[in-house]
């Protein structure tokens, strides 16, 4: 046993090695730093950030090279980091309304107080590989023009000023948030947790979630209310001051979707709300959360919860691709024992299954 071991640890060293070997590739071609992921593979740095719950575009991108481009694999080492830092309270709530706005659109109004704004996006793009890129080189200046300095209300706001679409509550003063990090996850789960675990859940699983409640597995009818992205002020309170202290900013995407609400015997026909809120340039993160956070909600409404996507329990259990990673990858540990076992129970079976079929036969 112990020569087994031994063995085993000296194969161990060795494939670490043979990874930092195949991560580094071809040494005739400059390394990869660090800088250049934050700055050239953004909306991947920010997918780390995301689901990684903590805001470091530098963390991130280094956790991207050191997994070799895994973004799953990054996403695990920045939240293994974060379980080793200092929680000291909870930041004030973010007023997105006085967002820095780069990219703002709305599919529900044409024209909007403040005007739309197309920023950085690949929607109006042709999906065709461009070879120039290899050449690399300068790309040219964006135009710009200066601030108007006029309002940009949320499409919501716009609706509910006619009582048109569910009123929006804010919590009770001092109502502590949840944090699904540090207490164990009950249900039924408040739509705070509900939405913590959406803002930290992958993409890819939450995106096929988010399809399948537009095609009939979750009752949304939904409509882009508006999408926003950009930069909005963190502030803390700490207790010796009393008042709010601005710590720095951060980028976000923002999605309010506008859903279709057919009114009950308690509420008039209405609009309701989904929301996405997402570290980052992340808008189909948070449309799709946008979308599954409208379909948890359905029980709230008196509609009746049968699809995946509505059940709060199978999408807070499973959207998590950490959690999800650890329990697939555990498969390629060894299972020997429990392997033998079985092996020897199938051998069984079939030899007393032979045995009725040989007594039949005769």
């Amino acid at each position: 046993m112990y020569v087994a071991v031994k063995g085993g640890e000296e194969a161990i060293d060795n494939a670490h090695r043979l990874l930092a070997h195949v991560r580094r590739g071809d040494t005739e071609i400059a390394e990869l730093a660090p800088e250049q992921i934050r700055e050239q593979l953004a909306l991947g740095v920010d997918r780390v950030m995301a689901e990684g719950s903590l805001y470091d575009r530098d963390l991130a991108a280094l956790a991207i090279k050191q997994a070799r481009g895994d973004l799953v694999e990054a996403i695990f080492l920045v939240r293994a980091y974060r379980t080793t830092l200092p929680r000291f309270g909870h930041g004030v709530t973010l007023d997105t309304d006085a967002m820095t706005i780069r990219r703002r659109i709305s599919a529900t109004f044409k024209d909007l107080p403040g005007g739309q704004i197309l920023g950085p996006t690949f929607d109006y793009t042709h999906r065709l590989i461009d070879f120039l890129l290899t050449a690399g080189g300068d790309v040219e200046t964006p135009g710009e023009k200066p601030a108007s300095g006029e309002r940009t209300p949320r499409v919501s706001d716009l609706l509910g000023g006619e009582d048109l679409i569910e009123r929006s509550l804010a919590p009770e003063p001092g109502t502590p948030a949840g944090d699904m990090t540090r207490e164990p996850l009950e249900f039924p789960a408040d739509r705070d947790l509900r939405l913590q675990s959406l803002a930290r859940g992958d993409e890819g699983f939450l995106l096929a979630l988010a399809y399948s409640t537009q095609r009939g597995y979750g009752r949304t009818h939904p409509f882009v209310g508006e999408i926003r992205l950009g930069e909005v002020d963190v502030e803390f309170i700490p207790e010796e001051l009393g008042f709010a202290v601005p710590m720095g900013s951060i980028t976000v995407t923002e999605c309010q979707m506008v859903n279709q609400f057919a009114g009950s015997a308690e509420a008039p026909p209405q609009f309701t709300r989904g929301y996405g809120l997402v570290f980052g340039q992340a808008e189909r993160k948070a449309m799709s959360m946008a979308l599954v956070d409208r379909s948890l909600r359905a029980r709230e409404f008196g509609e009746e919860a049968k699809a995946p996507a509505q059940d709060e329990e199978f999408v807070m259990s499973h959207c998590d691709n950490v959690q999800a990673t650890g329990f697939v990858e555990h498969l390629k540990l060894p299972h020997y024992v429990d392997f033998q076992a079985e092996l020897d129970l199938v051998r069984r079976l079939r030899a007393e299954h032979a045995a009725h079929r040989t007594e039949d036969a005769a």
